[in-house]
């Protein structure tokens, strides 16, 4: 006698499915700290495989050796193109006494406009500095101490990125193995799929997120230079530098930028830079990233964009990059799981679909 099992009602299992999403996503807020470094060190390791199988299979060097000499190799490519700008900006300083005499010559247009405005002269004015400024020194002490450790909790995130990064690469195959265990040995050849494309496409964010930056910094370059502009080309590359850096990024582009043209060019050009810099970065935002990035990861625009949100409700600006990674890695798992294709088939779109028609005609 057989007995067919009765699916709860609809209501029942999307209420279940909800608290599921609830619960595991307080569970990750309150993991942020080990979670946060874990996944960004995942997602170097997968970038840095080629390189340490390469150390390992071709020059023979043990595991750890090949693990380490790859994330020294990612480290010094990171640092020479931080020395890079750094010596581009340091070529500025020469025009230093430029930027003191602007400066000198809008702080005295502001105390004019002010006088005349509301009737204040320019003692009063600079009294009132003053007492700001003895106020600030006051409260010195504490605002260093904070920057202070800021900068350190900083240091140390990047430290334990670098640490979990090394160990993922150490012990890749233990973890792989592990999942092979975890999922039964039948199912291995699913397991070594989701594996495979889980770094292909990881690979292709990456690329993504290179490609929006050279994008950003070539249509920076080019409005800086139409323009008229000193120094229209390093603007450009900090602007594609700092633009991936949501939030932070678009307004230490937005400071430097105004800043270097203010000392070098014309007050309308400095403010033709601001605009520029801010219409450039809600191009981005809004068309490039989920485009560019969202097309590398097989996600469509739509769930790109509110994985970024998601993202950064639940982590901050370390969530906005985390976001399209993680989805990715589940839109994988979900297309090789029967049960969980739908959700797969939402995330990425008709596209896929298209593809697939288009190669089937093209073999028919």
């Amino acid at each position: 006698m057989t007995t067919n099992k009765l699916l709860p009602p609809f209501y029942e299992r999307l209420a279940l499915v909800l608290i599921g999403i609830i619960s595991l996503s307080y569970l990750v807020i309150l993991g942020k700290e080990i979670l946060d470094p874990l996944l960004f060190g995942f997602l170097f390791a997968v970038l840095l495989l080629p390189v340490s199988a390469f150390l390992e299979k071709k020059l023979r060097f043990p595991r750890s050796a090949s693990s380490f000499a790859a994330i020294l190799l990612f480290v010094a490519f990171i640092g020479f193109i931080a020395y890079m700008v750094g010596s581009q900006i340091t070529n500025l300083t020469k025009d230093w006494p430029m930027l003191k005499t602007q400066i000198n010559q809008s702080l005295t247009d502001i105390q004019n406009w002010i006088q005349m405005a509301f009737h204040i002269n320019a003692d009063k004015q600079m009294s009132y500095v003053h007492d700001t400024t003895q106020k600030i020194m006051a409260s010195g002490t504490v605002v260093l101490g904070t920057t202070f450790g800021a900068v350190s909790s900083l240091l140390l995130f990047y430290v334990f990125i670098l640490i979990f990064t090394f160990f993922i690469l150490f012990y890749r195959r233990l973890l792989f193995r592990f999942f092979i265990h975890v999922f039964n040995e039948d199912n291995s050849h699913v397991v070594m799929d989701i594996v495979q494309n889980i770094q292909k496409i990881l690979r292709q964010y990456i690329i993504g997120l290179i490609l929006e930056m050279v994008i950003v910094a070539a249509i920076a370059c080019a409005v800086f230079w139409i323009i008229g502009i000193k120094y229209a080309v390093l603007l450009g590359i900090i602007v594609g530098l700092f633009n991936i850096i949501p939030y932070i990024g678009i307004f230490t582009a937005l400071l430097l930028s105004t800043i270097i043209t203010f000392a070098t060019g014309t007050i309308s050009q400095t403010v033709t830079v601001a605009v520029s810099v801010i219409g450039i970065h809600a191009v981005d935002s809004n068309f490039l990233l989920p485009i560019i990035v969202g097309a590398k990861v097989r996600l469509n625009a739509l769930v790109t964009f509110i994985g970024i949100i998601l993202g950064e409700m639940i982590w901050g600006l370390s969530g906005m990059f985390l976001s399209i990674p993680v989805i990715a890695i589940f839109k994988i798992i979900f297309d090789r799981v029967p049960s969980l294709k739908p959700w797969g088939y939402i995330l990425g779109g008709d596209y896929e679909y298209d593809e697939k028609a288009k190669e089937k005609m093209k073999t028919e």
